[in-house]
């Protein structure tokens, strides 16, 4: 904190839950939240508003802050023109869904954060706005204060074409959502996941794996549509494992990985995911942790194992609350830079390692070469390890040791450093992300600590953010507040469904059901299928966002509709499968114009078009873990499987007729048809096949 910050009075965001407000609540900026006393000051003073939306781990929000919301200059001209208002983004997704499209419209770029957003102060619409704005002009972009002078001159001499612009805007983006949706005569097929593939193979990077070129997205979704497209298309089997197996690898060797301490950061600079963003954020380690752990099944490679088990103990080690809940990113910067928490110097690790564990260190990730980071080196792996064994005439079973004792040491060593920030919020959405992925990687790993780390925070939602059969989307200080939206109904009614599958509760089966139909009844399209980003009594905002694309978490629409489809296959309740079928068929003009990018509805379109088998083992708890062990043993993600002891009565719907038996039973269900019960679990595996 700067010597200014500690004796500047706090605006108004002081009062705030969010760190990264709270990260600009001494600014000499004169911020407000988001909310009636900033709006309502807006339009009393007429006065346009700074929109400002950001979140605690970005690296160039942070430096904005720093050149020009800390300069009491730049404060200064920003207080007398505007009314100004921070938003933290992950707290306000739908203001920063409208926004970032709105930006798009205008600019006809790309958006990102920082966005800074100028809006008419009586309608809150945007008539300008733009990303990061340096303090002196740079990087072919005007100075801020001179965006300021002009836009806020602009403002007051052009009022009257100000309506105008407005409703143009409004309807520009009216139509984007009656395009997301807009109805198709034609009822999905198979021939959607065909182009889908189709296109992933075009993008596909054949040196570096993933898709495209810098700056490397991992895009979990599409991976794991592509290895489930694998699964069931014989054709393109081969080639399909062979992109997502080869991607996850080039990854897992890559900068992207923090090779010592687990876990992925957001993005890669380079083509060659050698040098992250260093930012790690929990709704990208979710999806990626069910990557790993999936295509472990799916192909046996030992490093896919390792990294997945590496990361659910960064998870647990480093990004769940002694309350259970599971806090939300790692700032990209420690000590004002980039990075710096991750880097190395080559003396760092003499000093630290002995001669042996220094000589394979220097040569698996690449110190022998130039320094890869603004003098310092980055880890990623540059050799493979049978090659630095051969090298040094080692081993290969005794180098890997070597290095495995070399990291536990750099791991202690890092760990005296200065820590990157850590945003301690707990998000519903994000939580449930990684309650998914904690829990499916324990069911294949036989992790019952991870299956124990996912029930504790599913618990503290439950506890915190769930209030009057209505769920809250944020909750940091002891205070849960803000109305949640679609994702993070739709993404904990599927985390629920995967640790009913790891562990039976059926307060937790209780729980899924309560929250799929507060999903229908508040934020579903009735007329036209899917759902809208927030619920009918939300805030009256610009535009009611609905989208059907993933963008950097899973699209809602299409968790939501797998997720409805999986709960209504097994309950027997056809008004969740036609809510789950009605949001597919809404969507099918969207995927039919990019269908690479609708990753998680071809997912659901895929289980819609060819069912999954529902699995439900009745008998005594060790019995029915060891069926569900060898049941779940494969990757077959068209297999869900539950098993409930005999002791549980009770259950509901189709449930309530999976009776116990004497001795261990099974029961098997695709769709709507379901086969007699069989006792043996050879019986059962026969009539799966």
């Amino acid at each position: 904190m700067r010597n200014h910050e500690r004796v500047a009075k706090p605006n108004h965001l002081a009062g705030e839950t969010s760190p990264y407000l709270l990260q600009h609540a001494h600014n000499p900026v004169d911020w407000y939240p988001w909310g009636s006393e900033a709006l309502e000051r807006a339009r009393r003073e007429d006065k346009p508003i700074l929109l400002s939306i950001g979140y605690s781990a970005c690296h160039w929000c942070h430096v904005m802050a720093h050149e020009s919301f800390e300069d009491p200059a730049t404060a200064a001209v920003m207080n007398e023109r505007f009314v100004n208002i921070k938003l933290d983004r992950e707290e306000r997704p739908d203001l920063d869904k409208i926004y970032q499209l709105a930006h798009q419209m205008l600019t006809r770029r790309p958006g990102g954060w920082p966005l800074n957003m100028f809006l008419d102060p009586h309608n809150h619409v945007p008539f300008f706005g733009g990303t990061y704005f340096p303090k002196e002009p740079r990087y072919n972009m005007p100075a801020f204060v001179s965006v300021l002078q002009q836009v806020s001159d602009y403002y007051h001499a052009h009022k009257g074409n100000l309506a105008q612009h407005s409703a143009s805007l409004q309807a520009a983006m009216q139509s984007v959502a009656g395009a997301a949706a807009e109805r198709s005569d034609d009822r999905p097929d198979a021939s959607l996941l065909d182009q889908a593939y189709r296109e992933i193979a075009t993008q596909f990077d054949p040196e570096n794996g993933g898709l495209g070129d810098a700056p490397k997205f991992p895009h979990a979704t599409t991976l794991e549509f592509l290895l489930r497209y694998g699964s069931f298309n014989g054709s393109s089997a081969a080639e399909a494992l062979h992109r997502v197996a080869y991607t996850l690898v080039k990854m897992a060797e890559g900068g992207i990985y923090d090779q010592i301490g687990g876990g992925f950061c957001r993005y890669s600079v380079d083509a060659h995911w050698q040098i992250p963003h260093f930012e790690k954020m929990l709704y990208d380690n979710g999806p990626l942790l069910v990557l790993y752990a999936h295509a472990w099944q799916a192909t046996a490679n030992p490093l896919f194992k390792r990294i997945a088990i590496e990361t659910a103990e960064w998870v647990m080690r480093e990004m769940q609350s002694p309350t259970g809940g599971y806090y939300s990113t790692l700032d990209a910067d420690s000590e004002g830079e980039e990075g710096k928490f991750y880097v190395w110097r080559r003396e760092e690790l003499q000093a630290a390692l002995d001669e042996r564990e220094f000589a394979i260190v220097r040569h698996f990730y690449g110190l022998d070469q130039s320094p890869n980071f603004e003098g310092h080196w980055h880890l990623h792996v540059a050799k493979p390890m049978a090659e630095v064994a051969e090298a040094l005439h080692s081993d290969l079973a005794d180098a890997e040791s070597t290095l495995h004792a070399a990291r536990r040491k750099m791991l202690k060593v890092r760990e005296q450093r200065v820590h990157p920030g850590r945003d301690e919020k707990v998000l519903t959405s994000w939580n449930a992300l990684m309650i998914k992925g904690m829990a499916i990687a324990g069911r294949v790993f036989e992790r019952q600590d991870f299956i124990d780390s996912a029930q504790r925070a599913a618990d503290f939602i439950q506890r915190t953010l769930w209030k009057d059969a209505r769920l809250l989307a944020t909750y940091k200080d002891g205070r849960a507040h803000l109305n949640a939206y679609l994702d993070d109904y739709a993404f904990l009614v599927d985390a629920l469904l995967e640790l009913l599958q790891a562990r039976w509760r059926t307060s937790d089966l209780d729980w899924a059901v309560a929250l799929a139909d507060t999903l229908l009844e508040h934020f579903e399209d009735k007329e036209s299928g899917g759902f809208f980003f927030t619920s009918d009594d939300h805030e009256s905002l610009i535009y009611r966002p609905k989208s059907m694309t993933d963008e950097a978490l899973p699209s809602g629409n299409g968790v939501a509709a797998y997720s409805l489809g999986r709960l209504g296959r097994l309950l027997g309740d056809t008004g969740y499968l036609k809510s789950a079928e009605r949001t597919v068929i809404a969507a099918t003009s969207s995927m039919q114009r990019l269908a690479y990018a609708h990753g998680t509805l071809l997912i659901a379109l895929e289980e819609m078009l060819r069912a999954p088998h529902t699995i439900i083992l009745r008998g005594q708890l060790a019995e029915i873990l060891a069926w569900r062990r060898t049941l779940q043993q494969p990757y077959d993600p068209h297999r869900l499987c539950f098993a409930i002891p005999s002791e549980i009565e009770d259950l509901p719907g189709l449930l309530g007729e999976r009776k116990p038996d004497e001795n261990t039973i099974g029961y098997v269900c695709t769709g709507t048809t379901c086969l007699p019960p069989v006792k043996t679990l050879q019986a059962l595996e026969e009539s799966l096949r």
